[in-house]
């Protein structure tokens, strides 16, 4: 066991985040957290990381492990380089040995240039540099708090197969279904202050919350039926003087008391629009560059009603800046855009409205509209609020009080308002439980006027559109037709990101000089071979004990777990042989 917690209880002002919760983590389990946003997901993880102390409870690691532990919003020093960032907590022996490993791992994740201030990157791209310092840490458990926000599909991908091959134990927040489905061996899930556990993967959580409802539902059913007996003996007028009128009074205060699990809650919406005319958004041909580099090429297309459109590309290929666009909101360098007099845009954001943080929800929404218009009729702002899950003392707390998730949810809730007759979402899964997310995909199935999004969320691009927009190099549009399984199966070669210059330290040797071993890989290349020599031995002894040790289970499997650790040590070895065996032949021949 490498992490195991007993009895953790946590407030939040006036509400209980989590009560007498137990969790633990043996090797090679991996742990998906979810729930509702605002129920303090990002706590437990931070209690379970000690970079929090819960109200009461323990936490307990095995004095062994390494954890290496991924903020949600990490904090770095602006004044580092890239590199600097990533190996600030690291002794500068072990930045020899794993330097180039970072350098790929960070190219991976779209960040080149290797000399770069952290106070000149975006949000996104620091939490990259944060994911690749987590990864690159030798660690027996990792925290992950929301590890995909800020990647396009090609980096989600490349982490899933990452995270896959990772061999200690893993606990990670996230909101990305197939992640949960390919990934997890186990969701924890965090409602009404209760950890609910499902030894299982996303689609058979699915199946074993629904049967565990149902029980409920069925418990629940025999408890009012029970109650409703004691109920009308009681209200016949019992006499309370025999001791079997005394237990059934009794009995009957004891249902009255009980509550039953408490439903969860869920968001709910109902599409809402105005009216729109046939002429809707029409893309004339437009262009768009940055600093010579072209973003957005020659697009023509003229949107319809019944469009679902996905949007999809690497980080900075124009994904963004084509919704700005079609919004109005950016003025292409050549083309024009044309927007019907009818259409009335709700345009979700990855940034969000500026959002006042002293402010209350409540007046928040009604400085929007204070009623609307929906298929179940007239619903006010405050009802409208309390299907997002917006309780009554929620409405009237500050804005900054609130969860990220929770200014998301409140986010989409103020643009809905507003009655959009075509919905232009940029990243909409980005910080949205799944729960949310759920409902919002049932909305856009039943929202009459067009849908364009930008998303790195394959199980959402999988549920609610029809067509892919990809945005390739040169700001060239390709467009396929299905969702983003569709897509994959359809593209010719899998993309792979643009040709860039890979910035290395100043410490690196200028190209024009000759390739030499640094003085790490020198001294590492020397005992390599020995290294290897001295696994395959301790291989070779353990298959010795494990024939000797047929008949002796415990032996046996000590001896089996031995070998399996010590050919992932051999394959880890041999790989990095391949790579000094290359770099010195590269060196001979020059």
């Amino acid at each position: 066991m490498l992490i195991n917690a007993e009895q953790l209880s946590m407030n939040y002002g006036m509400k209980q985040l989590f009560h007498s919760v137990n969790i633990f983590l043996n090797t090679g389990d991996k742990i998906g957290i979810i729930g509702i946003n605002g129920t303090g997901k990002s706590t437990l993880l931070r209690v379970l990381g000690k970079k929090a102390e819960a109200d009461a409870g323990t936490v307990n690691w095995d004095p062994n492990v390494q954890v290496s532990f991924l903020e949600q919003n990490p904090i770095m020093d602006d004044r580092h380089t890239v590199l600097e960032a990533v190996f600030s907590s690291f002794p500068s022996d072990f930045r020899e040995l794993k330097q180039y490993e970072a350098i790929s791992m960070l190219s991976r994740l779209g960040i080149y240039d290797m000399e770069q201030k952290i106070d000149t990157l975006s949000g996104g791209q620091k939490k990259r540099v944060a994911l690749a310092t987590t990864l690159i840490h030798p660690a027996d458990v990792l925290i992950l708090d929301e590890p995909t926000n800020h990647l396009d599909a090609d980096m989600v991908s490349w982490l899933e197969q990452w995270l896959k091959k990772f061999r200690g134990g893993m606990i990670m927040v996230t909101h990305d279904r197939y992640f949960l489905e390919r990934v997890v061996t186990r969701i924890v899930e965090l409602s009404n202050a209760q950890l609910y556990t499902y030894e299982a993967n996303y689609s058979a959580y699915l199946a074993l919350k629904a049967e565990r409802e149902d029980m409920d539902i069925a418990s629940q059913r025999k408890r009012m039926a029970l109650l409703r007996r004691e109920h009308e003996w009681i209200m016949r007028g019992c006499r309370a003087r025999s001791t079997k009128s005394k237990d059934r009074i009794e009995r009957y205060h004891a249902l009255t008391a009980q509550t039953g699990e408490a439903e969860e809650e869920a968001v709910q919406m109902s599409a809402l629009a105005s009216r729109l005319g046939k002429e809707i958004i029409s893309l004339n041909n437009i262009s768009k560059a940055y600093d010579e580099k072209t973003v957005v090429s020659n697009v023509e297309y003229r949107i319809t009603r019944g469009d679902r459109i996905g949007i999809v590309g690497h980080n900075g290929a124009g994904k963004s800046t084509l919704l700005n666009m079609a919004a109005g909101r950016l003025v292409p360098d050549s083309g024009t855009v044309e927007i019907g007099q009818t259409a009335k845009i709700g345009y979700f954001t990855q940034e969000g409205r500026e959002l006042d943080s002293s402010m209350r929800v409540y007046d928040y929404i009604t400085d929007i509209a204070t009623e609307i218009t929906t298929e179940d009729g007239t619903l006010t702002a405050s009802q409208m609020l309390e299907r997002f899950l917006f309780t009554a003392d929620l409405q009237y707390t500050t804005i900054g009080r609130l969860s990220g998730g929770e200014r998301r949810r409140l986010f989409l809730l103020s643009i809905l308002m507003e009655a959009p007759n075509i919905l232009l979402l940029d990243e909409p899964t980005n910080d949205l439980d799944i729960a949310t997310l759920a409902i919002l995909e049932q909305y856009l199935e039943t929202f009459s006027g067009p849908v364009l999004s930008v998303s790195h969320d394959r199980y959402f691009l999988d549920k609610v559109v029809s067509q892919i927009f990809e945005v390739g190099h040169g700001g060239v549009l390709t467009r396929y037709m299905g969702n983003y399984t569709e897509y994959l199966e359809q593209r010719p070669v899998k993309e792979s990101p643009p040709e860039k210059k890979t910035t290395q330290p100043k410490s690196a040797p200028p190209k024009q000089q000759k390739l030499k071993f640094s003085f790490g890989e020198q001294r590492e290349y020397n005992v390599i071979d020995d290294e290897i020599a001295a696994l395959e031995e301790k291989i070779s002894h353990c298959d010795t004990q494990i024939q000797g040790a047929s008949t002796d289970y415990v032996a046996l499997q000590e001896w089996s777990e031995k070998k399996e650790i010590l050919e992932e040590e051999l394959s880890v070895k041999m790989d990095r042989w391949v790579y000094l065996s290359e770099l010195a032949e590269k060196i001979n021949e020059q």
